[in-house]
């Protein structure tokens, strides 16, 4: 009877210990990562930045090919290298500048904030959206990495196009010339 006893205290309080555990990492929404999501993703490309300028900095360009979106379903954020974006869709992609809240000009991974939800490992990310008004988390594996790029001017914008007033041509010198 005294073993029988030693054993349901030694229960209970693998119980309690295990329920205290459960609850200190109920703050990664991991657990919650959609196996199958409303839409097909293709593979995901990142670019690391830097800007040429003091107030710059440094950050990621995301582009994600989404496909195949249902109806009730909109793609919102990416998370990232411990840093969060807007997903804007442009060009048949969706897209996201993550800008590094660092002021140094590395490529080094940002610090995670306290409110940060995930632990991604650097060839991961998650990208969220809505469905039927519901936020749900979508996680994609083995990202493929191109060179970096330096933007004179200051941080890249998605949400504006650069385009040009006219068109360099050979065609104009030669009618000069007559």
């Amino acid at each position: 009877m005294k073993k029988f006893k030693k054993a349901t205290y030694a229960i209970v309080f693998a119980v309690i210990c295990a329920s205290t555990f459960q609850c200190a990492s109920n703050k990664e929404i991991a657990s919650t990562f959609e196996q199958e999501a409303p839409f097909k993703v293709k593979p995901v490309t990142f670019q690391e930045w830097y800007a040429g300028i003091k107030v710059g900095g440094t950050g990621i360009n995301m582009f994600i090919p989404i496909t195949d979106v249902k109806d009730n379903v909109f793609i919102q954020d990416v998370y990232f290298r411990n840093l969060k974006s807007k997903l804007v869709k442009s060009g048949g992609k969706y897209k996201a500048i993550l800008k590094n809240p660092s002021s140094d000009y590395t490529f080094k991974k940002a610090e995670k904030p306290a409110d940060y939800p995930f632990t991604l490992k650097d060839d991961e990310c998650v990208v969220s959206y809505s469905e039927n008004g519901q936020t749900k988390y979508h996680k994609i594996i083995a990202l493929n990495e191109v060179a970096g790029t330096y933007y004179e001017h200051g941080a890249p914008s998605i949400y504006s196009i650069v385009t040009s007033a006219g068109m360099a041509s050979l065609d104009d010198e030669e009618e000069d010339d007559n």
